[in-house]
């Protein structure tokens, strides 16, 4: 039985391949709009992958939480180093949004503007330090053969100078990355038009 008025939904095109129930911002509840306006004012836009999640607001939740718990909670892990552990991951998975969404905050964080590309392209020839180099080795290898991770590669990150919260922490942001490509790969999930222009 359909509600007797439309649901308001975002263009296909500007979300993803799928025709989501997506709710305008001003349909959703007040603390998802308080949220959604802390978000405008920060990024200066509202990340689709946000606006997708809106149509399960449970998913949303805890979505949002995690999200925001593993880039900004407390850990001895840079904002910039979570970053490139985002980008490094999701160029193995070939994931055009969030290389393109992560890669903008690496410009941000960095000012540089082309380490969010090397990184995507290959991290080996960004010339990183050799903590950072291990840092992406091992979140790398933990998205391309997780089964292959073993003491040998968690004691060259102690040996790079991460103690093993910090490993925790890098195998929890490499994983939480590995699935988030997953599903926009899979719902072929597009970035927001202004990331390309962010920090350029």
């Amino acid at each position: 039985m359909q509600d007797s008025e439309p649901q308001v939904r975002y263009q296909t095109a500007d979300l993803t391949a799928l025709d989501l129930p997506v709710p305008a911002t001003e349909q959703c509840p007040a603390d998802v709009q308080k949220y959604f306006a802390k978000c405008e004012e920060k990024l200066g836009l509202l990340p689709n992958v946000l606006k997708a999640y809106s149509q399960n607001l449970a998913q949303l939740e805890v979505f949002s939480k995690f999200y925001n718990e593993l880039m900004f909670g407390d850990s001895n892990l840079t904002p910039l180093e979570r970053e490139m552990i985002a980008v490094a991951v999701s160029s193995r998975n070939h994931c055009f949004y969030c290389i393109v969404a992560h890669g903008a905050a690496i410009r941000e964080y960095s000012g540089d503007p082309a380490l969010g590309e090397l990184i995507a392209i290959n991290y080996r020839a960004a010339q990183l330090s050799e903590r950072h180099t291990a840092m992406l080795d091992f979140a790398v290898k933990m998205t391309d053969t997780p089964d292959g991770i073993q003491e040998a590669d968690r004691q060259q990150l102690r040996n790079a100078g991460f103690s093993d919260p910090d490993i925790w922490d890098i195998a929890n942001l490499a994983g939480f990355y590995n699935m988030t490509n997953r599903i926009a790969s899979a719902v072929d999930m597009q970035p927001n038009p202004e990331y390309h222009r962010h920090c350029r």
